[in-house]
């Protein structure tokens, strides 16, 4: 038989055909246990069923800089609802920015109207009104959160995600 140097022998091709079925087993395998694993860790759509926190009120009768909750205590990987509620005695604008680039914001509704967005930056309240965000969060860590220029009358709390 003729063969040119360009041609490869059948004892060849085998040894490559096999390397190549097991380099193929061993990946559709991996990519079975990965995709077993994602299944078994998440079960539905994670932010349907949010869990309601506490209002954060903005203001009061007893003081324009009172803020009702300093402390929220929450979990990577479930979903929450806020409704932050200003009172309109002042204009507060309520800044996270750390938090709110560690969470996945669903969305906001404000107005009569659903906002979908992928990111926060500030929400300003000029009058009396409330806003409710829908998000999950995805890091853990301490996070502050305040309502801007107002910090030192003591409007400022965190968010402490396990």
């Amino acid at each position: 038989m003729l063969r040119s140097a360009s041609t490869p022998s059948l004892r060849s091709l085998r040894h490559a055909f096999a390397n190549t079925s097991k380099t193929l087993a061993i990946t559709t395998l991996a990519a079975g246990l990965t995709l077993g694993a994602v299944e078994a860790q998440a079960k539905g759509d994670l932010t349907r069923k949010p869990i309601g926190l506490p209002d954060l009120v903005l203001g009061s009768e007893q003081s324009d800089y009172s803020m009702s909750h300093k402390t929220y205590q929450l979990e990577t990987g479930k979903a929450y609802k806020l409704n932050i509620v200003s009172s309109g005695l002042k204009e507060y604008a309520v800044e996270a920015p750390e938090f709110f680039a560690a969470i996945y914001l669903r969305k906001v509704e404000a107005g009569g109207m659903e906002i979908k967005a992928s990111m926060l930056t500030q929400l300003e309240f000029e009058d009396e009104g409330e806003a409710e965000i829908y998000f999950v969060p995805i890091k853990p860590g301490s996070y502050r959160f305040f309502a801007e220029g107002l910090e030192n009358k003591g409007m400022e709390g965190t968010f402490e995600v396990k």
